[in-house]
């Protein structure tokens, strides 16, 4: 065998290798299911996904807690313009009372189902404590790349729409406390509501999804009214 001819083997193994390892990255990126969670929040909408291939459980969890209208009323604790936008645990993180119902559910640890999915700028991260499976209910949003995460914090989906508003939270002021950058005014998830994407054409279905924002509003009034009779 001649030295060209060797060369030419060892490129041609060189481009196999690249081209395997982009199918590899392609192929680990993985596919968001039907369901769509809305966050509405005094400074845009966020929408997002779930990876139910990737962390079944937690979606579970957390899609439960959505529907459940738990978040309502919660707030962005943490924003760290480059990193991460992180939902505080709702048990601690609503203005209004919750109902046993939601109590029982926010309460709940997640076990740790962690992936080879990367921490990349619109990805959602379960937050934890030390404990791997301590999940509750608080997640962080990524608002940039973050690969010292990757493997330790579970990733469950990713937003579909609302980067404006991702961008515009990252301008919010704040200050710094201990470890996290946090901001100076709260950020209000005002409430949420969820549809398929599957069936949203369906005129049935948009009826229903008008239902339950109403729903979701009454019961925000409702809970205020409690608060602040």
């Amino acid at each position: 065998m001649s030295g060209n001819q060797m060369i030419t083997i060892v490129i041609a193994m060189i481009c196999i290798g690249v081209f395997h390892g982009s199918i590899t990255a392609i192929a680990a990126v993985p596919e968001l299911g039907s369901a769509r969670v809305v966050f509405q929040t005094n400074y845009g909408d966020i929408e997002f996904g779930f990876y139910h291939s990737v962390a079944p459980k937690t979606v579970e969890h957390i899609f439960k807690l959505a529907r459940l209208g738990c978040y309502n009323t919660n707030h962005f604790f943490r924003v760290d313009k480059g990193f991460v936008a992180q939902v505080a645990d709702v048990s601690g993180g609503r203005t209004a009372p919750m109902n046993e119902v939601q109590r029982l559910e926010a309460e709940k640890t997640i076990v740790g189902e962690f992936s080879d999915v990367k921490h990349v700028r619109g990805i959602l991260s379960m937050g934890r404590y030390s404990d791997p499976d301590s999940a509750q209910s608080s997640f962080s949003i990524l608002l940039g790349d973050a690969p010292h995460l990757d493997g330790q914090y579970a990733i469950f989906g990713k937003v579909t729409k609302g980067d404006e508003t991702l961008s515009k939270l990252e301008e919010v002021p704040t200050r710094k406390e201990g470890i996290f950058v946090m901001p100076t005014e709260r950020i209000t998830i005002f409430s949420t509501y969820y549809y398929d994407t599957e069936t949203e054409s369906c005129e049935d279905d948009k009826l229903e999804l008008k239902r339950r924002i109403l729903v979701s509003a009454v019961e925000i009034e409702k809970q205020r009214m409690k608060c602040f009779p």
